[in-house]
């Protein structure tokens, strides 16, 4: 399910991402359907537009989407509230006594690696 999942997500990522491409195939597949509902130069074949004002069409409507989303950033107002205003919550309240520390508990394991050979200098005197 997971898989699935992140297999649709990061399809809708690349179709986002390549947007125009996919109109461009898209164009190159159906150019016959295209060509016959939707060129506009139908009675000038010697143009040999096949459909190609169309794409173009959808080229500058695709790009244009990607340019609204800046302006609608821009028009995002922010309010600064005064600090009166502002509520925080109250800090918590430590105990007042400090609970001591469990004091540490010997391996349970009879062979402790290195407790034999690392060892305190000696005072010399």
């Amino acid at each position: 399910m997971h898989r699935i999942l992140a297999f649709f997500l990061v399809t809708l990522m690349l179709l986002q991402t390549l947007g125009q491409e996919v109109l461009v195939v898209d164009y190159q597949l159906n150019k016959a359907r295209i060509t016959e509902l939707y060129c506009v130069n139908k009675a000038k074949p010697m143009l040999h537009c096949n459909g190609k004002c169309h794409l173009a069409k959808q080229l500058r409507k695709a790009e244009g989407g990607d340019k609204k989303a800046p302006e609608m950033l821009a028009k995002v107002k922010y309010e600064v509230l005064p600090l009166a205003t502002l509520r925080l919550p109250q800090p918590r309240r430590w105990p007042a006594a400090a609970r001591p520390y469990a004091r540490p508990q010997m391996p349970r394991y009879a062979a402790v690696p290195g407790r034999g050979v690392f060892r305190p200098p000696l005072l010399s005197a």
